[in-house]
C-alpha cells in the first residue's frame, strides 16, 4: 500500500510539475516507522502543509479530532484509508469574511463552502450575532428575509452554544461587530457617545472577547457605522487588542478616498496597539483602478514600520451589497423605517436623487461607481418583487418608465429592505495582482448555502459557491499568479496565525484535524453571475475535527463543526 521513499520522491516531482508548484526541495521529515492505529490515514497525497514550504508526497494520520502524524511514510493500521494519489492534501481553508451565520441556521451543511474546502467560517463584518439587547434582538428578527428564526440568545457565549447544539458541518468564529455594539448603546442615530456610553461600548467589546470573539469588526460605509468617528473606533479596538484580538474593517471608503481610508485603518491599529486587516480590498470604480500601486505601498510601508497590516479579498470583479450603498447615509439615519419615511417625502427624495446622480462627496456612492447597467438585482424580501431577480437596475427602470435612481428608491420602499445587488466595480488585472500579495488572505463575503430549499427564493453572487476554488483554479493553476504552496499558506496558516489560533491552519501533529483533499488539476468554480448557484468542482474529501463531512465528493451528513474561540477566551483582563 505504501510507496517507498524513492518512488514517492519521483511522484512528488511529477505532481509539482503538473500543478505548477514550487520546485521540489529535500525534506527533513523522517518516515514514522513505528506501527500505530489511526481512525483515518490519508495515503500518498501531495502534502501542502500550510507553511508555504515545497509540497511533498506523504501521509497524514488522524486519531479522534487531531492530526497525530504527517510524514513521507506512515506505518500503521487505520479504520479508514483515503487513497490520495494524484491529489493535494492541505489544512482546511479559512473564510475570513463569511455571512454564513443565517445560512447555517437554515441548513447546517454549509455545502457551497464545504465543497471548496472551507472548514472555518469567520463572521463579524460590522454586525455580529451578539451581544444583543432585547430591543436589538427584536430589530434583528423583524429585519429577517427568506431565512427566519427566533433570536433567542443575547451573549456571544449563548450564540455559540445555540449554533453548536443546532449542528453545523464547518467550524465558525466571529469578530464582535462595532455596529452591533453601537446600536446596542446608541441606536441608529448620527450621534457621538458620551463618556459613559463609550465606556459601556468598551465593556461590551471586552465581554465579547472574553466569550471568544476574534477582535472588533467594522463596516464604515453603511449607516449607522459611518457615524462612528476615528477615536470611537480606536477605543473599541484598544479593548480588542488588550485581549489579544485584531481590528478588521470594511473601510470608510474603497473608491475615491481609499488611500485616506487606509490611513485611518493604520492609525486605528497604531493607536490601539493591535494589528488590523482590510476587508475585501478593492479599488471600486474605473476612476480608481490606477490606485493599486499606492495602496500596496501604504500597506507595505506600515508593515516595514512594524505594524501587522493585512488584507483579504474575494476573487471576482463584482461586489455585492444593498441599495443602501447607492444612497447617502444621512437619509438612512434612524434605521429602515425612518429611511423609508424620508424617501417618501418629495423634497428629501429630490435631494437624494441629486446626490445619487453626482460624484460622491463624503460617502461611498456605488450607484455612481457602477452605473445602473452594472447593478444586478439579486435579493428581494417582497415576494411580488422576486420576478425582478437577475435583472439590472437599468432594465427594471426601463420596464417601469422611471429613471434608474428613482427606481432604486422605489424598490427600497416597496421591498421593505435595502435590496441585495451585485455591483460590477473592479478591474480584472487588479484582482489577479492582489491574489499574489504575500499578506493577502481570502473571504467570500457570502453565505454558505446550496441550490435547494429556502436558498432558491433569491439569487446570490457566484463567490458564495466559487471564491476559493476560483483562486486555486484560475489564479494558481491557469494564470500561475502564485504557487499552490503559497496560496494554501494564505488560505490556512496565515489567517489562523492572525486570528491567534495556534492549533488550526496547518498539517502538523497535535493540530485539529481540519483537512482537505482536492485535485489541483481540476479544482475550479463553475457558477456565473447569471447562474451563480452551482457547486465548485475538484474537492474530493473534507474532514472537520476528525470527521469526514465530504467523502469522495459527496456530503456525509456529519455535523462536527464547533465554535472556535479567540485568544481572549475566558482570560481577557476585566476592565
Amino acid at each position: 500500500m505504501f510507496l517507498r521513499p524513492l518512488q514517492k520522491a519521483l511522484v512528488t516531482a511529477a505532481m509539482l510539475l503538473a500543478t505548477s508548484c514550487t520546485t521540489v526541495a529535500e525534506t527533513d521529515i523522517a518516515p514514522l516507522a513505528e506501527a500505530q492505529s489511526f481512525d483515518i490515514l490519508i495515503d500518498n497525497g501531495l502534502i501542502v502543509d500550510g507553511s508555504g514550504a515545497a509540497p511533498y508526497v506523504g501521509d497524514v494520520a488522524i486519531r479522534g479530532d487531531r492530526i497525530v502524524a504527517v510524514s513521507p511514510e506512515i506505518a500503521g493500521n487505520a479504520r479508514r484509508v483515503i487513497d490520495a494519489r494524484g491529489l493535494a492534501v492541505a489544512p482546511g481553508f479559512i473564510n475570513m469574511l463569511s455571512w454564513a451565520a443565517d445560512s447555517l441556521i437554515a441548513d447546517g451543511a454549509g455545502e457551497s463552502d464545504i465543497r471548496q474546502g472551507v472548514t472555518l467560517e469567520v463572521f463579524g463584518e460590522g454586525r455580529s450575532e451578539a451581544p444583543l439587547t432585547d430591543k436589538a434582538a427584536q430589530t434583528e428578527e423583524s429585519g429577517q428575509g427568506d431565512i427566519r428564526y427566533p433570536v433567542s440568545w443575547r451573549s456571544l457565549d449563548e450564540y455559540f452554544d445555540f449554533i453548536e447544539k443546532r449542528g453545523i458541518a464547518p467550524n465558525i468564529a466571529t469578530f464582535v461587530g462595532a455596529t452591533t455594539v453601537r446600536v446596542n448603546t446608541l441606536g441608529y442615530d448620527d450621534i457621538d457617545p458620551d463618556p459613559a456610553q463609550l465606556d459601556a461600548m468598551r465593556t461590551m467589546v471586552q465581554e465579547a472577547m472574553d466569550d471568544g470573539a476574534m477582535g472588533v469588526g467594522s463596516s464604515l460605509i453603511y449607516a449607522p457605522a459611518s457615524y462612528a468617528d476615528t477615536p470611537e473606533l480606536i477605543a473599541l479596538a484598544t479593548e480588542s487588542a488588550r485581549c489579544g484580538g485584531m481590528y478588521i474593517s470594511h473601510m470608510r471608503n474603497e473608491s475615491d478616498h481609499v488611500l485616506e481610508a487606509i490611513d485611518e485603518l493604520i492609525e486605528i491599529s497604531e493607536k490601539s496597539g493591535g494589528p488590523a486587516e482590510i476587508y475585501h480590498l478593492k479599488q471600486a470604480g474605473k476612476d480608481n483602478w490606477g490606485k493599486l500601486d499606492a495602496i500596496i505601498a501604504k500597506v507595505e510601508a506600515a508593515r516595514a514600520n512594524g505594524q501587522r497590516i493585512t488584507a483579504n479579498m474575494y476573487t471576482y470583479t463584482a461586489g455585492s451589497t444593498g441599495l443602501d450603498a447607492a444612497m447617502p447615509t444621512w437619509v438612512q439615519e434612524g434605521g429602515y423605517a425612518q429611511w423609508k419615511k424620508r424617501l417618501q417625502d418629495p423634497a428629501i427624495r429630490k435631494r437624494v436623487l441629486a446626490e445619487m446622480s453626482g460624484k460622491p462627496d463624503g460617502w461611498e456612492n456605488l450607484f455612481y461607481h457602477a452605473g445602473p447597467d452594472k447593478m444586478m438585482l439579486v435579493g428581494f424580501k417582497n415576494d411580488k418583487l422576486k420576478p425582478l431577480t437577475g435583472k439590472t437596475l437599468a432594465e427594471v427602470a426601463a420596464m417601469r418608465g422611471t429613471s434608474p435612481a428613482e427606481t432604486a428608491i422605489d424598490l427600497v420602499i416597496e421591498d421593505g429592505s435595502r435590496v441585495q445587488v451585485v455591483y460590477f466595480l473592479m478591474d480584472e488585472e487588479n484582482v489577479a495582482r492582489q491574489t499574489a500579495l504575500p499578506w493577502m488572505a481570502f473571504g467570500s463575503d457570502a453565505g454558505a448555502q446550496a441550490p435547494r430549499g429556502v436558498f432558491l427564493k433569491s439569487s446570490t453572487h457566484p463567490r458564495a459557491y466559487g471564491n476559493f476554488a476560483r483562486l486555486l483554479g484560475k489564479y494558481v493553476r491557469e494564470e500561475q499568479r502564485t504557487s499552490l504552496a503559497d496560496a494554501v499558506r494564505r488560505l490556512t496558516s496565515m489567517p489562523a496565525s492572525h486570528l491567534g489560533l495556534k492549533d488550526r491552519g496547518s498539517l502538523a501533529a497535535g493540530r485539529y484535524a481540519d483537512v482537505v483533499v482536492f485535485d489541483p488539476a481540476t479544482i475550479a468554480d463553475t457558477g456565473t453571475y447569471a447562474e451563480p448557484q452551482q457547486f465548485a468542482v475538484g474537492m474530493h474529501h473534507v474532514i472537520v475535527n476528525g470527521q469526514p463531512v465530504l467523502r469522495n465528493g459527496e456530503m456525509t451528513g456529519a455535523r462536527p463543526g464547533r465554535a472556535v474561540r479567540g485568544p481572549g477566551w475566558k482570560k481577557c483582563p476585566p476592565r
